[in-house]
């Protein structure tokens, strides 16, 4: 009833971790052929290796793209990893077209063979990446909200935040934090002035992320200052402009 290369297609979306129902909505094929298929005739594996699972060891290839989207996971992503269903999905604001690109980009150069998809919502993009090994990637994973309990790097992710920490800042920056123009008004020769000025805001409700955004600050000589439980603020003049050349605002 189908050709071969119908059936190839189908077993390579299942091999990307894709839910059955999720293969039988793109394909039109039904669930229950699509699982016959895996059972009898799948000549191949279901997951493409990973270099985690392969030498706990190993490190993802681009590590710069890797501390780009561990900051994007740990502000706004999540791992959804279930028997049938397993993908990492990036929220981000439908307005900002560059960040949305961004997020696929990174994704595509730390897993590349995986399928990614694009899930329109009111307001919202989810930037969506089919694998089980993201779990492997983001060992963060658990269950609950990630501010409801504990975040802490692995000593390997620990070492490439180190050596690309703008990347780490540029992720949590464009995930839960902003570039604003802020304003004050002061006397001046007797009349009071408006002044503005740009500073950096970073919002989390984890203390944990909060922790690791400010040491990645500290290294790379940003000053900061907290503002309450969950809110810090970028405002000296020097450091924002260290963190316009590096991060920039979202776009």
């Amino acid at each position: 009833m189908y050709d071969v290369s119908t059936r190839k297609r189908a077993l390579a979306l299942a091999a990307q971790g894709r839910s059955l129902n999720s293969v039988s909505r793109e394909t039109g094929i039904s669930r229950s052929t699509i699982q016959r298929w895996l059972i009898r005739l799948e000549p191949l594996r279901r997951t493409a290796p990973c270099v985690r699972c392969q030498d706990p060891r190993q490190m993802p290839g681009d590590q710069a793209a890797y501390a780009h989207l561990l900051g994007l996971y740990l502000g706004d992503g999540h791992i959804i990893s279930k028997p049938r269903q397993h993908y990492l999905s990036i929220t981000c604001t439908a307005s900002w077209a560059g960040l949305i690109d961004a997020a696929e980009d990174a994704m595509r150069k730390v897993l590349p063979w995986p399928s990614i998809s694009r899930l329109q919502r009111a307001g919202g993009v989810d930037v969506k990446s089919y694998s089980k090994h993201w779990t492997c990637m983001f060992p963060q994973h658990g269950p609950g909200r990630k501010h409801e309990r504990a975040i802490a790097l692995e000593p390997w992710q620990q070492a490439i935040v180190d050596e690309h920490p703008w990347e780490f800042i540029r992720g949590l920056i464009h995930s839960d934090g902003c570039r604003i123009t802020n304003w004050t008004t002061r006397l001046v020769a007797g009349e009071r002035q408006r002044f503005e000025y740009p500073r950096y805001c970073f919002s989390n409700k984890s203390a944990d992320i909060m922790r690791l955004f400010t040491n990645a600050l500290d290294r790379v000589g940003v000053d900061w200052r907290q503002m309450n439980t969950c809110n810090i603020s970028i405002a000296r003049k020097a450091s924002v402009a260290l963190m316009d050349t590096h991060v920039g605002p979202k776009f």
